[in-house]
């Protein structure tokens, strides 16, 4: 599964994008560099259900923003991406 799906499926299961989630973060203070990656895990197993590949994906975006390592794009195999850039604004709105 590449990184974007993993957003995907993140949004299919609670209903929120990406970005809506890292904001919820920030205002809960989760997005802090002091913040450890059990934390944000934590919260989002109790509060959307997520286990740990989605909330590892999450906590990436969460603390480190929307780039992935080129290293990941353009390769062959289900775990590429197509962009070294994630999408965080909902599958409906991702341009083709």
């Amino acid at each position: 599964m590449s990184f974007q799906a993993y957003l995907d499926t993140v949004e299919k299961k609670t209903g929120l994008t990406p970005r809506e989630l890292i904001a919820i973060a920030r205002d809960k203070g989760l997005a802090d560099e002091s913040v450890k990656a059990g934390q944000i895990l934590e919260w989002l197993a109790h509060d959307y259900g997520l286990g740990r590949g989605h909330g590892m994906a999450m906590v990436h975006v969460i603390t480190k923003g929307a780039e992935i390592d080129a290293k990941h794009v353009g390769t062959a195999g289900v775990h590429r991406d197509e962009s070294a850039v994630l999408w965080l604004d909902g599958v409906a709105t991702r341009p083709l």
